[in-house]
């Protein structure tokens, strides 16, 4: 099986919420999943407000991601958390 690279756009409750520590817990997470993170992004979106794109690298076998979103939602100060984007990796 091949390993896929995922971007998730996490987007914070508020301005005042602390992407770095938000970025902290989402990395703990991915990696308990079994993902390996890479680099993070931020991303202004409007008024203040900045999302976080987390690239990561997970196998293909795991499947869905889904369990992963939720545990990621359900972290304090995040609003949401979605895949933008799914690639297949080569080499």
């Amino acid at each position: 099986m091949a390993r896929v690279i995922i971007t998730f756009r996490i987007m914070p409750e508020s301005t005042d919420t602390n992407l770095q520590s938000l970025e902290e817990k989402a990395n703990e997470a991915i990696t308990a999943f079994g993902g390996e993170p890479g680099k993070t992004e931020i991303e202004p979106i409007a008024y203040g407000l900045k999302a976080l794109k987390i690239f990561f690298i997970l196998d293909e076998k795991k499947g869905s991601t889904e369990e992963l979103e939720k545990n990621i939602n359900s972290i304090d100060g995040v609003e949401s958390c979605e895949v933008i984007d799914v690639r297949r990796a080569v080499g």
